[in-house]
């Protein structure tokens, strides 16, 4: 695998390819990002910091997307990331095995993971992490508090009264699952005010038809990538038992980013925003005054 070279350097976010030099204390280090969240940190930081690879969760901004992948997040080796030759690896708290990150260490490479939970309230601590260690304490501090107002503004808006919502997770050639609590798509279901129709199970799990009978969900949402894996819309209100939900019926669904949604970088709180507001429109409330 042959690095390429990556600068963050403008407040556009524009990434520049090259071996480029400066005057600063890492301008001469080779990083590593691990974790999308981490990546859209380090590009919202504008980071004066080589970038050489990352890993497969990275998927955006593009210029980062498009560098040298060493792996899945939770599946690394440390051949994979010795290859493109780093001096020092960020990495996200899910990154692993473990025993890949210890053998980085052994080998004198600099490896920090940001031990950030998956919850809203940890992204201006993930945004503060990241600037620490990549030397961006003020542009860190400035992020962090913007992102705080814009969750504490969305905290203030009234929920929405019967719309039971779904979230399906999909990946080609598995099962589709609907997240329950102790998910990411959970906290974000309650941020924006609606009631998960599948709050009282935990994690991502497949369900019956009966279930989705039971539960009414009025409202699908689904990503991208998730819908282009099932085949499409049409595919979506084939499952078996949708016909028999209020969403299936009415064909309620919204098309989300998964990343900038669920990742909780710092794109997440506009993106809490922006589904806040396609829920107003099937709804036709609005919540413009307040939002960003």
């Amino acid at each position: 695998m042959n690095a390429t070279p990556f600068k963050c350097r403008s407040l556009a976010v524009v990434l520049l390819m090259g071996l480029l030099t400066t005057g600063g204390a890492l301008a001469n280090e080779r990083w590593v990002v691990l974790g999308g969240d981490i990546a859209e940190t380090i590009a919202a930081l504008d980071a004066d910091i080589e970038v050489v690879a990352r890993d497969d969760t990275v998927t955006h901004p593009p210029e980062l997307a498009a560098l040298p992948s060493v792996g899945y997040l939770r599946q690394l080796s440390a051949e994979s990331v010795l290859s493109v030759a780093p001096n020092r690896v960020l990495a996200a708290s899910q990154s692993g095995p473990q025993e890949v990150l210890d053998q980085l260490s052994a080998v004198g490479v600099t490896v920090d993971v940001i031990d950030a939970p998956a919850s809203l309230s940890s992204i201006a601590e993930k945004v503060r992490a990241v600037a620490q260690h990549t030397q961006r304490q003020q542009q860190g501090n400035v992020l962090a508090a913007s992102l705080t107002d814009t969750l504490e503004r969305l905290v203030t808006l009234p929920p929405f009264p019967d719309m039971p919502a779904m979230f399906i997770l999909h990946q080609s050639g598995l099962t589709p699952r609907v997240a329950g609590s102790d998910t990411a798509a959970h906290i974000a279901l309650e941020a924006v005010g609606l009631d998960n129709a599948f709050g009282g199970m935990t994690g991502y799990q497949s369900v019956a038809a009966e279930a989705l009978a039971k539960e009414a969900p009025a409202l699908v949402i689904m990503s991208q990538r998730g819908l282009d894996a099932l085949g499409g819309e049409n595919a979506l209100w084939q499952l078996p038992g949708m016909h028999l939900t209020p969403a299936g019926q009415e064909q309620r669904l919204i098309v989300i980013d998964d990343q900038a949604l669920l990742g909780f970088g710092p794109r997440t709180p506009d993106q809490l925003f922006a589904l806040r507001k396609d829920v107003e429109a099937l709804l036709g409330s609005a919540t413009a005054q307040v939002a960003p």
